[in-house]
């Protein structure tokens, strides 16, 4: 099962968080793929999605409001996509401005650690390229780069920034249970991201997916870039098991990261239920 082009790609990432591309260079890049359905899912925040509505419109492209939401399950990061989202809805943008302040606790933790190894100036660095001043680890791994420090990306995550590195920080991420609760309340569909990415047994897996329908989830993203064909067929058996619809997204971030294509993964297997069905 290879990767694909769609006309689908429920899983995008711009400048407003951790992506390479601008809003408008995403639409851009959309066009260009074929794509004509698109949810911009920025991690924590919904800022691309104003500048993206006129634009995909023009484009004739439909355009879904999106976000990815970090999240906590028995002490396992989880990220979980919210579809359709009423971006003004105030409880809504309450959450996610606390979302960010995490996000901000845990670049300047992670900046004191770089110092005490002797790398100095990386927070700063790192916060002049990021969106609102709240840089990602993909900020701090480009100041390391552009320092000297390490040679491409790619190091300065296996040296320093990637989980159990020594600027790695672990943020106390709200539970699974509150974010699904956060994206339903604001009229959106919540989607447990990338399932396949964590590194869980399947037997978690499948008690990961419970706790999720548990909590109101309604989706599952099945046919993901990096996803292999056995995880595909796996997550299409767990949606046909608890009755979810099934999403297909790139997690595409931008060019340098060419084994990921905006608008190309896995077909959605045919005994799935189509996310865009609900939308």
């Amino acid at each position: 099962m290879q990767n694909v082009a769609s006309e689908v790609d429920f899983h995008l990432h711009t400048t407003a968080s951790d992506g390479e591309l601008t809003p408008t260079e995403l639409v851009e890049a959309a066009v260009q793929a074929g794509v004509t359905w698109l949810a911009v899912t920025d991690h924590d925040t919904v800022a691309a999605v104003p500048e993206m509505q006129a634009l995909c419109s023009h484009n004739g492209i439909t355009l879904v409001a999106g976000v990815e939401i970090s999240s906590r399950w028995q002490s396992q990061d989880i990220h979980v996509v919210g579809l359709g989202v009423d971006i003004g809805q105030p409880h809504f943008k309450d959450h996610l401005a606390a979302q960010m302040q995490r996000r901000r606790l845990r670049a300047l933790a992670m900046g004191e650690r770089l110092e005490k190894l002797g790398i100095q100036g990386v927070f700063q660095a790192a916060a002049a390229i990021a969106p609102q001043g709240i840089p990602a680890r993909p900020h701090f791994a480009q100041a390391l780069v552009d320092a000297g420090v390490c040679k491409d990306r790619k190091q300065a995550f296996q040296r320093y920034l990637a989980v159990a590195k020594p600027a790695y920080v672990k943020t106390d991420w709200p539970e699974l249970e509150q974010v699904v609760n956060w994206i339903s309340a604001a009229g959106g569909v919540a989607v447990l991201a990338h399932p396949g990415r964590y590194k869980l047994t399947r037997t978690k897996l499948g008690r990961l997916v419970e706790a999720f329908c548990a909590a109101g989830g309604q989706c599952l993203e099945v046919a993901v870039a990096t996803h292999s064909p056995d995880m595909v067929q796996y997550l299409a058996g767990l949606c046909v098991k608890f009755g979810l619809y099934a999403s297909q997204g790139s997690d595409y971030h931008g060019p340098s990261m060419r084994w990921v294509q905006l608008g190309k993964m896995p077909p959605l297997p045919s005994c799935c239920r189509p996310v865009r069905d609900i939308l």
